[in-house]
C-alpha cells in the first residue's frame, strides 16, 4: 500500500487569487504601519521594503511551484503596483528616478527568476507523481 502525499493548502486556491493576495498584503501593511506612525525612521521604512521585496519574490516562487502554468502572469500581477508606480515616476520628471528605477527593475527581474525556478521545480514534482 502506497502512502498518498498530502496536497498543499495552496493547491486549492487559484494562482490569480494567490497573486492578488501577494499584491495587496504589502499595500495593506503599509497603510497599517503608516497609521500607527511606525515609519518615523527611514531605516525602519527601508527594512520594511526589503522584507516586502523578499516576500514578493518568495511568493512568486511558491505560487509557480504549486501552479507551474501560472508562470506567465504571476510575477506581473504580484508586481503590478511597482510597475504602475514606475510608469508614473517616469512620467514625473521632478522625481528622483534612478533609485526607484533600479530597485523596481531588480524586484521584477528577481520575481521572474523566482517564478521560473518555481515552475521548473513544480513541473518536475508533477511529472514524478
Amino acid at each position: 500500500m502506497e502512502k498518498k502525499a498530502k496536497k498543499s493548502r495552496l493547491a486549492g486556491i487559484p494562482p490569480w487569487a494567490l497573486s492578488l493576495m501577494t499584491l495587496f498584503t504589502p499595500i495593506v501593511l503599509v497603510f497599517i504601519l503608516d497609521e500607527i506612525h511606525l515609519f518615523e525612521s527611514s531605516a525602519i521604512e527601508i527594512g520594511f521594503y526589503i522584507v516586502c521585496f523578499i516576500f514578493i519574490i518568495v511568493a512568486c516562487f511558491l505560487i509557480c511551484r504549486t501552479h507551474p502554468e501560472s508562470v506567465w502572469y504571476t510575477p506581473f500581477i504580484c508586481n503590478a503596483l511597482i510597475i504602475i508606480l514606475l510608469v508614473v515616476t517616469v512620467l514625473d520628471y521632478k522625481a528622483r528616478l534612478l533609485p526607484l528605477l533600479i530597485s523596481s527593475i531588480v524586484l521584477i527581474v528577481l520575481s521572474v527568476i523566482g517564478a521560473l525556478i518555481g515552475a521548473r521545480i513544480g513541473r518536475k514534482i508533477n511529472q514524478a507523481e
